[in-house]
């Protein structure tokens, strides 16, 4: 194993998430850094989610079709479906392919997982994929992941 880094400049694992990247600021993404791809990596997919939500999991961002020799994301990644040399962005829970940021109801802090996964399969999966669907995608042809953990209280 290439032992896969995944962090963020913008928070520390496990740590309080800032609020300019939640529904209580400007809601945009965080940059994201990873070092370390495993060899063999084609493509590059990300999945954020808050398994804390009242209703069960709730998807937040996915990203996937990431070249391979991507080493980060940039914060404020831009709504939209095919985003030029960054990837293609799935459907989160809000029906949206986009970033949305933290935003639990008043009350005890949820935790943020963003899933990074390193893949054996060139970045040509289709567009509007879900959670569930890049998944079931991708299953076989994950080579390594890692995770980062932030926290957000409203």
């Amino acid at each position: 194993m290439a032992n896969l880094k995944f962090s963020s400049p913008a928070f520390d694992h496990e740590s309080f998430i800032p609020e300019q990247y939640t529904c209580k600021g400007k809601n945009i993404s965080p940059q994201l850094i990873w070092e370390n791809i495993p060899e063999g990596t084609q493509s590059l997919a990300l999945i954020m989610d808050d398994p804390d939500a009242p209703i069960g999991t709730f998807v937040h961002w996915v990203i996937y079709n990431i070249p391979f020799n991507t080493k980060e994301l940039d914060a404020n990644i831009p709504k939209g479906k095919i985003i030029k040399n960054i990837g293609t962005q799935g459907i989160n829970s809000y029906r949206q392919n986009n970033y949305s940021g933290p935003c639990p109801p008043p009350g005890h802090p949820h935790r943020y997982y963003f899933k990074l996964y390193a893949l054996d399969l060139h970045p040509e999966l289709p567009m509007d994929l879900n959670k569930k669907s890049l998944m079931n995608k991708i299953q076989d042809h994950i080579i390594e992941e890692s995770f980062l953990m932030g926290k957000f209280k409203r």
